[in-house]
């Protein structure tokens, strides 16, 4: 089964058409579900739903995965840390939710070995590693760790420091852009018949006597406020469940903890594998691995305790923190401030057992459910079909047409695996990049793409078509949501991508639509927004 060539999931004037669909006489019967959050758990609600036969839109208040979904560490990993702490239950979900992800979308999410090595008289031991392996393996029902010797570490991991090295324990996990996972379940949610909005915000919601949940948004694009009605709510707004079920009692639930990340050329650590370690400061998991061209430093995991309305940012401590522990294990290297591209930082929505340490906390997800209403919270990018298939379970006493959810049914619809030649794309890998990225509609990118704009960005792995195909087809409405979640090329490049800013215009202003007084606007905002939240540290703040 393929995505209709004709139907890409936002074409051109989506947003005034789904509106005016809303308020005529044949298109005002009640949705069965609207999801609440467009981040990863939101869509795999929506495509669950749709997937199922029920009417469901999604309302993201931002822009897609503009949230947590986009600040992840981009890893899709099972959680050998939870081990340690006896959620042997989530550890095997995550495990199999992994394998089952790599199975179907190779080119989206991706083999990612990592290496773990054992110090004398460090943590963690030998024996806690090959326990705790052998488990891992064993959840994925193959095996893919082993032991390497000392020089082999070296070979794999150059600059680690040999001080007390006895060997080092690889195994593998899986990697992915974050944003570019959420896109393509969206994509296919939409395939399947559910819409999806970016810029609508939930500003009011409540139960009405006929038993049908009345939902108020306010569309930040049409300057505009409409009104929905659903039988069931499902609230996956993260971090920001509480303000959007207005409850008081949820936000006492629910523990935002800052996650922050660096980013630096692949140069500067010229890694096969990723490594992870214990930070010398307090014995938490930190690590760095090959991703997108750069290395990716993370991470931290802190009470976050600012406004949830303003977007998180690394501070300078978080920064010195994960500077100081890749010295401290890679001594060779004196990785400076000045090393960094750019940082990141996104805030998870942990449910709270009270634990005093932020990383002692579960990772699962939570359902809390009232009439009409689920509130998804928790949970891992790895599990979010469970998750999704979890919280339509709950919101089955409101959907009398909803049947059985099939827990083996494929989370992906399936791309093509054929598309027309494509003079100037790179090799095999780019085209593997591509089919995962976009499924079903990768081979029409190919079919419409300038043979001249098959080629990367910079140091980047994105093509030039990327961009054009962003503009016309992803419900891109500001620059920040090209550059930043469309493609990472604001994250990637130095300056913020700012030395290709002039070609980014020549493809993007037209496409869009765009004046040049609206594109100056939007260079502006975005060059701002890109200081503040995404700029390396200086060595003075450092």
């Amino acid at each position: 089964m393929t995505e209709p060539a004709a139907t890409p999931p936002w074409p051109a004037g989506w947003r005034d058409a789904f509106w005016a669909g809303e308020s005529s006489d044949s298109g005002g019967e009640p949705w069965d579900v609207v999801v609440v959050g467009g981040g990863i758990s939101g869509a795999g609600v929506l495509r669950e739903a749709a997937h199922a036969g029920l009417r469901a839109v999604l309302l993201e208040q931002q822009d897609f995965a503009a949230g947590t979904s986009s600040r992840s560490s981009k890893l899709v990993h099972g959680g050998l840390r939870y081990l340690a702490t006896g959620d042997w239950k989530l550890t095997r979900e995550a495990v199999r939710e992994r394998q089952r992800l790599l199975a179907e979308a190779p080119g989206l999410v991706n083999p990612q070995r990592m290496l773990v090595p054992i110090y004398a008289g460090g943590k963690p031991r030998n024996w806690e590693m090959r326990i705790g392996l052998r488990l891992y393996d064993a959840f994925a029902g193959r095996r893919l760790s082993y032991a390497l010797s000392p020089q082999a570490t070296a070979a794999q991991a150059p600059g680690l420091d040999a001080a007390g090295l006895r060997q080092a324990w690889s195994f593998q996990d899986a990697d992915t852009d974050d944003t570019r996972l959420v896109l393509r379940v969206l994509r296919d949610a939409r395939a399947e018949g559910g819409a999806a909005l970016n810029y609508a915000r939930v500003v009011g919601l409540e139960q009405h006597t006929d038993g049908l949940q009345r939902i108020d948004v306010e569309d930040a694009i049409q300057q505009a406020r409409h009104r929905l009605r659903a039988r069931v709510v499902i609230n996956a707004s993260g971090a920001w469940a509480a303000q959007v079920a207005q409850s008081e009692q949820y936000r006492g639930r629910l523990r935002p903890l800052r996650g922050s990340h660096l980013l630096v050329p692949l140069w500067r650590m010229p890694l096969g594998p990723g490594v992870s370690w214990q930070h010398h400061e307090d014995r938490r998991n930190v690590f760095v691995y090959p991703w997108a061209g750069v290395a990716l430093i993370g991470t931290t995991d802190l009470d976050h305790e600012e406004d949830l309305q303003q977007e998180p940012r690394a501070t300078p401590a978080e920064m010195r923190y994960l500077l100081d522990a890749v010295n401290r294990r890679f001594p060779q290297l004196r990785l400076r401030a000045a090393d960094v591209i750019s940082t990141y930082a996104g805030v998870r929505p942990v449910v709270s057992s009270g634990a005093a340490d932020p990383s002692a906390e579960s990772r699962e997800s939570a359902l809390w459910v009232e009439p009409g209403r689920v509130t998804l919270c928790g949970g891992k990018l790895t599990t979010f079909r469970v998750a999704a298939q979890q919280a339509l379970e709950a919101a089955r006493p409101w959907l009398p047409g909803l049947g059985r959810l099939d827990a083996n049914a494929p989370i992906f619809r399936p791309a093509s695996a054929t598309a027309p030649p494509a003079r100037g794309l790179r090799d095999d890998a780019a085209r593997q990049r591509l089919q995962g990225l976009y499924g079903a509609a990768w081979s029409r990118l190919l079919a419409q793409a300038d043979p001249a704009e098959l080629r990367p960005i910079g140091s980047s792995p994105h093509l030039w078509a990327e961009l054009r195909w962003a503009c016309a087809e992803e419900a891109v409405e500001t620059l920040g949501d090209l550059l930043l979640r469309r493609t990472r090329l604001g994250l990637l490049l130095p300056d913020g991508a700012a030395g290709v800013a002039e070609s980014i215009r020549r493809i993007a202003q037209p496409a869009l639509g765009w004046d040049d007084a609206r594109w100056a606007r939007e260079y502006a905002r975005y060059r701002e927004h890109w200081q503040q939240y995404h700029a390396p540290p200086t060595a003075e703040v450092i």
